[in-house]
């Protein structure tokens, strides 16, 4: 059993990829203070969002059910992840009162942090003026937004274990897939399996190593955004470290610092925590660094652990190849101990 985790960076040159609320007529970007200093950031669920809109078009997406009006109202997806990948790899929560044969929940497989600006960014204020078509001696409407350029981190975890197994234990919103859907996917082929103390139905490995690689497929090509119309940008990974460990921690969120006022990768601090969970590493830490990212930080990193690249504990190459060779061993089967759970 393993679970994927590590730390992906984003890369935003005069970006304003994530908006709060706005101020009068100006759009402010998401954005937190730490003491005097301001972060601006992407918020995960904007970040899933973009994951979501950027998997291929020939994948199913779950429909969105919206009922209720005002304070009562609700959206959620079907809740069918046997059906749908979307379901399955983030989660979802139906709650319909009074009928138990729809309620249902399912914790994200796929963990994803708030993506945060390493260093301090104040963001700048853009001023506009829209007068295109007014008459002569009429005022501008004036509006502004905010933008910024920033490396902004956030972790991840890949449950692998659960892609494709889906709780029916328990009650209430535990269940994954209560009855009739349960009933169904085992005629679709799920089969019962004990997971993790509760009773599950498993999809076939196949289908299991399928969604695991379109993930990871997608992850390389991520795309969306906001205000793309002035600030569009590159938006996949310009730094991806991924490790696979037994036990589901994460212990590469420092491996970014600052420097300088300026981010920072601290090959030291990736050292000693590979030998520190030398025991639960199960395979080599896998770090994807676009080139040109950080300046020459890249070479300088390769140069400082070139033992490890050496030994075959450390990979390090371009996110997109990286990602793809590594859903290209999950397809074919080299990494399905990484899908089992010793506690089922």
């Amino acid at each position: 059993m393993s679970y994927l985790v590590g730390k992906v960076v984003l890369d935003i040159v005069a970006g304003a990829p994530n908006n709060g609320q706005g101020e009068d007529n100006v759009a402010r970007v998401k954005q937190l203070r730490v003491g005097r200093d301001v972060h601006p950031y992407v918020s995960a669920q904007a970040f899933r969002r973009w994951l979501r809109d950027s998997l291929p078009s020939s994948e199913p997406a779950s429909p969105v059910i919206r009922s209720g009006s005002g304070q009562k109202q609700q959206a959620y997806t079907k809740g069918r992840p046997d059906l749908y990948l979307d379901d399955d790899l983030f989660g979802y929560m139906v709650a319909v009162k009074n009928d138990k044969a729809k309620t249902c929940q399912r914790d994200t497989v796929l963990a994803t942090g708030t993506f945060v600006s390493v260093a301090p960014r104040a963001p700048e204020r853009d001023f506009g003026t829209m007068s295109r078509g007014f008459s002569a001696g009429e005022n501008p409407v004036l509006h502004g937004h905010e933008f910024y350029s920033a490396e902004l981190a956030g972790d991840v975890l890949l449950d692998l274990p659960r892609v494709g197994v889906f709780e029916i234990d328990g009650s209430g919103l535990k269940v994954a897939l209560p009855e009739p859907a349960a009933k169904e996917a085992r005629e679709r082929g799920a089969e019962p399996v004990t997971f993790r103390g509760g009773e599950a139905l498993r999809l076939p490995v196949e289908e299991r190593r399928r969604r695991a690689a379109l993930l990871l497929r997608t992850l390389a090509a991520v795309r969306g955004g906001a205000k793309q119309s002035m600030h569009y940008g590159d938006r996949t990974p310009a730094l991806i470290l991924l490790a696979p460990l037994k036990g589901g921690i994460n212990p590469f969120t420092r491996v970014l610092g600052v420097r300088n006022g300026r981010a920072r990768f601290d090959s030291a601090v990736l050292r000693a925590e590979m030998q520190a969970w030398a025991d639960e590493l199960d395979g080599p830490v896998m770090l994807g660094w676009a080139p040109g990212f950080l300046g020459d930080q890249r070479d300088q990193a390769c140069a400082e652990l070139a033992d490890l690249i050496a030994a075959d504990d450390l990979i390090v190459d371009h996110p997109r190849i990286l990602l793809g060779r590594l859903a290209e061993q999950i397809e074919r089967g080299e990494r399905d101990t990484w899908f089992e759970d010793p506690k089922a």
